[in-house]
């Protein structure tokens, strides 16, 4: 089943943040430095991801486009208010900030990285959830941690992944068909050093030592592809 490991991963999502609902009234402190232990762990995962490029020019030039599509679109407030309008059904007036919030922070932890992106095309190609099945665990705890933090907006953020992770699924099985071998795995190693650099800023942002506006980047997460594939035509 080409979906199996992406319906895991929904699954994990939602049972941690369930899970985590239930852990809200932990003192402030506690919260504060396990965050601050998410962001350490998530800026570790973006330099990691990042330092995977092999041609640092297109990761540049697919931060730039994408960074100034993301502002003429603005991303970011289209995102925002996606999360406060998802928050308007399911809470107060009062929440409706710190549900968007946790929307769109979960929704980008989890959504891009190599591991969602590799892990879907491995479903489709090849038949093998292992990476989607490990990225399940791993995000069942951190949705219970961020939960406690965020609210049930981390709940709905299932709902961007898996329709990520399911479509990339999908078109993997049809992929080889157009795409040569050797120009996908490149492909595959810069989009994994753009997100990795998306997921550092994450991290930062997490830490409050930056306020990025990282919605204004995921264009890059496209952008990437057709200047990946202009560079090997040059």
């Amino acid at each position: 089943m080409v979906l199996y490991g992406t319906i895991v991963n929904g699954i994990c999502i939602i049972a941690g943040s369930i899970l985590g609902l239930f852990f809200t009234k932990i003192p402030e402190r506690y919260k504060t430095t396990v965050m601050h232990g998410i962001g350490l762990a998530v800026i570790l995962i973006g330099l990691q991801m990042a330092f995977s490029t092999e041609v640092i020019i297109v990761v540049l030039l697919s931060m730039l486009s994408g960074a100034i599509i993301g502002e003429f679109f603005d991303v970011e407030e289209k995102l925002n208010r996606l999360g406060t309008w998802v928050g308007s059904k399911f809470a107060s007036a009062d929440d409706h900030s710190g549900i968007a919030q946790g929307f769109v922070t979960a929704s980008l932890i989890f959504g891009i990285g190599a591991m969602s992106t590799l892990g879907a095309l491995d479903s489709g190609l090849r038949g093998d959830h292992e990476v989607l099945l490990t990225k399940s665990v791993l995000d069942g705890f951190v949705g219970l941690v961020l939960t406690t933090t965020f609210g049930i907006g981390v709940m709905f953020s299932v709902i961007p992944v898996v329709l990520y992770e399911g479509s990339i699924a999908l078109l993997a099985t049809q992929i080889e068909k157009w795409v040569p071998e050797s120009l996908l795995n490149g492909l595959i190693v810069e989009l994994t050093a753009v997100g990795g650099l998306i997921i550092l800023a994450i991290g930062l942002n997490i830490l409050k030592v930056t306020e990025i506006r990282i919605g204004n980047l995921l264009p890059a997460i496209v952008t990437v592809g057709f200047i990946y594939y202009i560079y090997q035509l040059v």
